[in-house]
């Protein structure tokens, strides 16, 4: 069994209907017994978007994202080794000159 670690523009792409994604989410959860997670990273940037400007579509999408959340196995709130593994992941792209956004090494570090 695969658990798929979902990020912000897929969790976007699925509220959204853009591409495949809920066929596929679907399929891979019906079809093939996989699972998905959503970490508190991707929980945070996504209900960020939605209440910053609510409008009626956002509140839709709100909505679909609430009971998309409540199906997930795995909640994933941030457990110390993956705080720990952002530090690190940190320090290593900044030592680099490489920093990407804190969700994104949130999201690389729950990962």
């Amino acid at each position: 069994m695969i658990t798929y670690v979902l990020d912000t523009n897929t969790v976007s792409y699925f509220l959204r209907g853009e591409g495949n994604v809920r066929e596929n989410i679907k399929r891979e959860i019906s079809e093939c017994g996989n699972s998905y997670s959503i970490p508190f990273a991707v929980f945070y940037e996504v209900k960020r978007w939605l209440f910053y400007k609510p409008t009626k579509v956002l509140k839709e999408y709100n909505q679909r994202f609430d009971i998309m959340y409540q199906s997930v196995e795995d909640k994933a709130d941030m457990p110390f080794n993956v705080r720990k593994k952002a530090i690190e992941l940190y320090i290593a792209l900044q030592s680099k000159g490489q920093l990407i956004g804190d969700a994104d090494i949130l999201i690389a570090s729950y990962c």
